[in-house]
């Protein structure tokens, strides 16, 4: 079963766009990304879209489509109604390259910020065992296919581009949580996730985890601990004092 449906696509580059109105012939199973390969085919075969896997793991199918942040490939047209105009444009956080691509090495430049993995310089291979509860802990967050739909939605970048310079965004905060709580390393990420990465911007309204294709609990199980941990150290009076020796002596 199949039925013409209406779309409005984003088109334009860095310089300027506006959103072009296409009929497009919508097939039963179908998810948006087929639909803008179709329109690919039969009308615009200069729209820029950048897709790899079609299958959710890949992360690089990531647009606003009326207005939320998703993968193309993991929306299915089902969701819609046959009479509803569908409207697909970039990720409104980043600069836009053409159509539908935008420039995401801000988050690249992010991710290059963050020291890498630091374990105790005497510790010999196969000395130390993992506890189960510690890979658990942290497993969560290596299911991110780094879309990046939640740093487009955060507002803390999204609505306020000056904060981009010392806002690292939801998916690195959460990085520098999966290391935190990894019981060998041996780095201060707590001072790191406030003084270098913004986490005192972050004011937990969930919208990250909303729009997490793999379900992510970003702000309950990887913001949230690193805020409580910035608060014990920094507000908590017997850590302050503890501190205060500790560094004296």
């Amino acid at each position: 079963m199949s039925y013409q449906g209406q779309f409005r696509v984003w088109r334009g580059d860095d310089t300027g766009g506006a959103l072009e109105d296409f009929t497009v012939e919508v097939n039963e199973g179908e998810v948006v990304l087929d639909i803008i390969h179709r329109l690919q085919a039969t009308q615009a075969p200069d729209l820029a879209v950048r897709w790899n896997c079609k299958a959710g793991k890949c992360g690089s199918c990531s647009a606003e489509i009326n207005g939320k942040p998703r993968l193309l490939c993991m929306t299915r047209m089902s969701i819609f109604s046959e009479s509803e105009t569908i409207t697909v444009t970039p990720m409104r956080t980043f600069p836009v390259i053409r159509d539908l691509v935008t420039d995401v090495s801000y988050n690249y430049t992010k991710a290059r910020q963050i020291p890498s993995f630091q374990p105790p310089k005497d510790l010999a291979p196969g000395e130390y065992r993992m506890q189960q509860v510690d890979v658990e802990r942290s497993q969560e967050f290596r299911k991110c296919i780094e879309c990046f739909l939640c740093q487009n939605t955060c507002h803390v970048i999204r609505d306020h581009e000056e904060n981009k310079e010392s806002f690292s965004g939801p998916r690195f905060l959460m990085r520098v949580a999966e290391l935190e709580m990894h019981p060998l390393d041996t780095a201060d990420r707590v001072d790191q996730a406030q003084e270098s990465h913004g986490l005192g911007l972050c004011n937990i309204t969930k919208c990250c985890t909303e729009v997490c294709p793999e379900h992510i609990q970003i702000t309950d199980n990887a913001l949230i601990p690193m805020k409580e941990r910035v608060a014990d150290r920094k507000y908590d009076p017997i850590v302050w004092l503890g501190n205060k020796l500790f560094r004296r002596s």
